[in-house]
């Protein structure tokens, strides 16, 4: 399906709004390193200016309208860049980078303005480009691109602390959990992308395919999406991911990464939620994740892994919600979205500030803070009540927009939902008591609480604004009402109200907070009950997530030990007998069985015979020197005779190209030899004298059947001739070479260069290593 007509480049501010934020990622990076605070202020200035462009696109979203743009970019190939700004796309945006320039801020004070400010800052904000890709994308196959980026930008931000083990560990974990998951869905999409015969996400869901093969796409997109927002079974890695510093868990497992999946069912849902297993399979997954995170917080001491597995729990209740696919509950489910990273953000960021200040995130041993940090008590407060739905905060209104779409939907669902809800209660209850009230502990805890001072102003000010929008949007709904009946593109879908009236839902509500506190006041019991079960069940006879994970990660490297053990013995010769018995076997069987004896012609000039017995000659003569060097000289030898051939049959470039590389090669080797005996020693070989030499004959000869083979064998027309004849009418160049490099064979060009590149970064970052290492070694 062709899209539509390409805007000028300068007309695309969609692509503008994500390329600057790349662009300012790359020079953070590079520049940044001085002045870390002229890089957090223009780090965060670009995310703030991009949160006002999408804030001033409101009023077009809301009125109806969609912003499209198409950028062409291979049109032989049907490729182009498809971006679509809709009501969806804006509200993850304006999360994205509201979020990511209040974090940016935060950055600066949590890192104490230091040198790696800026590096953790310019890896912020190219997740941030990343993720407002996967939001505003329209092509599946760019949408699969940006999703990958955010799984690379993610590795770097919970690994950032690489000097760690901890840190390193929980970074792979991610990685490897969200890269499998991503790969499962790069072909789902390819296999939707086929069935719908387009690429585009809004052409595919205006007209969704069927069939068995859509049933498996549709399992695999599931896949990713369940492994980037942390649902069962693939949980663990986000409490694990807790490694991260405390800003890189506030941006990307409370407002940004974790919603990608969920974004995704939000996208495609309401398109698919007919099919039978759609709604079983994700409802029924999210309800498993939402319970099981739930009551895993109610055990945690450390504040973020409570705050990470309340994640968890609410992730999946936002899988629900999306997965019932009805207009309703995707309201209901954006509402909770938009609410959710309200709350969880400023709770991360005041749990970032107790531990800069106290140096500890124990529940155990925090004591007094609610004296010596009342404003980050204050913003607690407002955040841990909306988290646990509580009138008038904006976490009880999009709660009570859940609730009446469950009703209507199940009232089974609407019960388990309700459970959950009263296990957030209770461990929203033990977070605020946790971190800020007295406990009759030892004098432990009241000297961890005595080290804390007052916030500064740059670890409050940014947790406290998200957290007091929340209050508005609580007082006010209506003020978000407009965009979120513009996500689900049907008036009436749902309401949110600050006063829902005496109806079931506030009935439910009321009766999730007594659970909650009840279960908060028996806090003692209830971590008795936990580990008791932990300990009779799970342990014995429950396999998680987490556990499947290390052993299938121990069982690969095992393997790999034990094949490396078998293929890699460490003796050069008998690598190279089996890359040359593979030779013969392989391609020489094919030449053998396939190939007519061939009918030579020696006839030929002069100077062909008397190079080739020259070539012939030095090939010998290798087999019969001692002397290292004699060898290396003997071999230019046949190299330079394979450059008199190419002069004879009329082929100067090559014979050029041959004496250059002959000579470097010359020249490599002797610098190699002055480290090395000058003469050869006899070495005792697994292999045999005769087996030696019985396969070098037989790679003699299949050499000289296939030269001779390709020789004499018919071909087609040689493809030189259509080079010469559109270089310059389609290649645009007159350098017959140059436009085969970069037009004929681009693709080619381009892999080759990526490996040159790939290789480059690697040895870049051996060396830089190496440069490290010596340093702290000469550092006192």
């Amino acid at each position: 399906m062709p899209g539509p007509p390409p805007l000028p480049f300068a007309a695309l501010p969609v692509f503008w709004l994500i390329g600057s934020q790349l662009v300012v990622a790359a020079l953070v990076l590079a520049a940044g390193r001085r002045r870390p605070r002229s890089a957090v202020i223009v780090s965060a200035g670009a995310l703030a200016a991009a949160f006002g462009w999408l804030a001033a696109q409101v009023g077009t979203i809301t009125s109806g309208g969609v912003v499209v743009e198409h950028l062409t970019w291979v049109p032989h190939l049907g490729v182009s860049l498809d971006l679509r700004l809709d009501g969806l796309a804006l509200i993850m945006g304006m999360v994205v980078t509201g979020a990511g320039a209040l974090i940016t801020l935060y950055s600066g004070a949590y890192f104490k303005w230091g040198p790696p400010t800026a590096r953790f800052v310019g890896y912020l904000t190219a997740f941030a480009a990343s993720m407002l890709g996967i939001v505003v994308s329209d092509n599946l196959y760019g949408l699969f691109v940006f999703w990958e980026l955010t799984t690379i930008t993610s590795y770097l931000l919970i690994g950032f602390e690489d000097e760690k083990g901890s840190a390193r560990a929980a970074a792979l974990q991610a990685l490897l959990v969200t890269g499998v998951g991503g790969l499962a869905m790069l072909g789902g999409l390819v296999l939707l992308a086929q069935q719908a015969g387009t690429s585009s996400l809004a052409a595919l869901l205006a007209d969704p395919p069927g069939g068995t093969v859509t049933t498996v796409a549709l399992l695999l997109v599931l896949a990713g999406a369940f492994t980037k927002s942390a649902q069962v079974p693939f949980h663990f890695w986000l409490p694990g991911a807790m490694a991260a510093p405390t800003p890189a868990s506030a941006y990307l497992h409370s407002a940004t990464m974790v919603k990608a999946g969920v974004f995704l069912l939000a996208r495609i849902s309401p398109a698919f939620h007919t099919i039978p297993f759609w709604t079983p399979l994700v409802v029924g997954i999210g309800l498993t994740t939402m319970i099981l995170g739930a009551w895993r917080a109610l055990r945690q001491h450390d504040l973020k892994l409570l705050l990470a597995y309340g994640t968890v729990s609410q992730l999946g209740l936002l899988t629900a919600l999306f997965g019932m696919g009805t207009p309703a509950a995707v309201y209901a489910g954006v509402a909770m979205l938009l609410a959710h990273a309200l709350f969880k953000a400023p709770l991360f960021l005041v749990v970032g500030a107790i531990d800069k200040q106290t140096h500890c995130r124990d529940i155990r041993l925090l004591d007094g803070l609610a004296r010596r940090m009342p404003g980050a008590l204050a913003v607690a407060l407002a955040a841990g009540l909306s988290m646990a739905g509580v009138l008038p905060l904006f976490g009880f209104v999009a709660k009570e927009a859940a609730f009446e779409a469950l009703l209507a939907r199940s009232p089974w669902l609407l019960a388990l939902v309700a459970a959950s809800s009263a296990l957030t209660v209770a461990y929203t209850a033990r977070a605020l008591w946790g971190a800020f009230g007295r406990k009759p502990v030892s004098a432990q805890a009241d000297l961890v609480g005595a080290k804390a001072g007052g916030t500064p102003l740059f670890l409050l000010l940014p947790a406290a604004l998200p957290a007091a929008l929340g209050l508005a949007f609580g007082l006010l709904p209506g003020l978000a009402a407009p965009l979120l009946e513009a996500t689900v593109g049907t008036a009436g879908a749902g309401a949110l109200k600050l006063w829902p009236g005496l109806k079931p839902a506030l009935g439910v509500s009321a009766a999730t907070l007594l659970a909650g506190l009840l279960l908060f006041a028996r806090r003692d019991a209830v971590e008795r009950l936990q580990r008791a079960g932990h300990r009779r069940l799970l342990a014995k006879w429950a396999p998680t997530g987490e556990g499947i994970y290390r052993r299938a990660l121990a069982g690969l490297n095992r393997s790999a030990d034990r094949v490396t053990a078998v293929v890699q013995s460490g003796s050069l010769p008998v690598y190279l007998g089996i890359i040359l018995l593979t030779v013969i076997l392989l391609p020489g069987s094919a030449l053998v069985l396939g190939t007519a004896l061939p009918r030579v012609d020696f006839g030929g000039h002069w100077a062909q015979f008397l190079t080739g017995g020259v070539v012939a000659a030095a090939a010998l003569a290798i087999l019969r020197v001692r002397r290292r060097m004699a060898a290396v000289v003997l071999l230019g030898a046949v190299g330079y005779g394979m450059a008199g051939l190419f002069i004879v049959y009329g082929a100067p470039d090559l014979a050029l190209t041959q004496l250059l590389i002959e000579t470097l090669g010359i020249v490599i080797f002797a610098l190699v030899l002055f480290r090395l005996p000058p003469y050869f020693r006899e070495a005792r070989w697994r292999l045999g004298r005769a087996l030696r030499l019985g396969v070098s004959a037989a790679v003699g000869l299949f050499v000289t059947g296939a030269a001779l083979a390709v020789g004499t064998a018919s071909r087609p027309p040689p493809v030189s001739a259509y080079f010469n004849e559109n270089a310059l009418s389609a290649g645009g160049g007159r350098n017959v070479v140059n436009v085969i490099l970069t037009d004929f064979r681009a693709l080619d060009t381009l892999g080759e260069i990526t490996v040159v590149a790939t290789a480059a970064i690697g040895i870049a970052g051996l060396v830089t290593g190496a440069v490290r290492s010596r340093r702290k070694r000469q550092e006192p």
